[in-house]
């Protein structure tokens, strides 16, 4: 049987296109939500499941950040990254001069800020749940609108592509983990993701963590934090190291992380995306 594998939906996203690409004889289920993929994979509706987690233009999906944080069942058991070319979408016949509302994706608007602003200053943005649910939105709205989608989007909602290549930099691309209830195996190019946090705020605590990894010459390929969601000031710490979470060296200095943090969760190892 084939695997089966949700996304972020509906069909015409670019997470449908990150999940082809993963798995061109998966059986796709779309799902409305980011939250809605993770459920698909933990309750076994679906074997795993594919979002996006960070895009080079805005930086990380904190929706995606916050349920790897909060689901201890959810481990990343693949990354890819693909281009992002977004297109402007509108009802055939739709000019320019008409174009009230423009809904997409909060992330999408973002990556297409510049654009907007030039050719769309007095336009309305609308967030919509994904870039196809925006072809929908828009096809519904009582006033002359736009949507900012990928150009699959056209054919599969019968729309007209109004402009195409609009995010403001044209090496826009963004990285998809797939969800799983397991993380990989070894494989000799791997990257282990993490999160951590302390319950205490005293000088030099980072610094002795991150001492961990500098002492043992592994490499930090991202750092950053999160809001705790418990009381303002209290952080959660998330970094990508290169190497498995079996290597010996990897498992030495998490063992040392685990004495000197409060919480410390691993999201899993996986091949590095070539």
């Amino acid at each position: 049987m084939n695997k089966r594998v949700a996304f972020l939906g509906p069909s015409g996203t670019f997470s449908e296109e990150a999940a082809k690409r993963y798995d061109q004889l998966a059986t796709l289920q779309p799902f409305p939500t980011i939250q809605g993929v993770a459920l698909a994979v933990t309750s076994g509706i679906t074997d795993e499941g594919i979002i996006p987690i960070e895009n080079s233009l805005e930086g990380s999906v904190n929706d995606t950040l916050d349920i790897l944080i909060q689901q201890p069942k959810l481990f990343i058991r693949q990354e890819l990254v693909i281009d992002i070319v977004h297109c402007l979408l509108v009802i055939p016949g739709t000019t320019v001069s008409d174009i009230k509302l423009i809904y997409s994706h909060p992330q999408a608007i973002a990556q297409c800020r510049g654009f907007i602003e030039r050719c769309f200053p007095n336009a309305q943005m609308i967030a919509s749940l994904s870039t196809s649910a925006a072809v929908l939105d828009m096809k519904q709205s009582e006033s002359p609108a736009a949507a900012i989608a990928p150009n699959r989007s056209a054919s599969l909602h019968q729309v007209q592509i109004l402009a195409e290549g609009i995010q403001d930099i044209d090496t826009n691309v963004t990285r998809f983990v797939v969800l799983s209830t397991s993380d990989n195996a070894v494989t000799g190019n791997d990257k282990t993701s993490l999160c951590f946090s302390f319950n205490q705020d005293k000088p030099g605590l980072l610094h002795e963590v991150m001492g961990e990894f500098v002492q043992r010459n592994i490499n930090m390929a991202k750092v950053e934090s999160r809001p705790s969601k418990q009381f303002l000031g209290d952080y959660i710490f998330l970094i990508d190291i290169e190497g498995h979470r079996t290597d010996p060296i990897i498992k030495d200095a998490l063992r040392q992380l685990d004495k000197k943090t409060s919480m410390l969760r691993v999201f899993g190892s996986y091949p590095k995306w070539k």
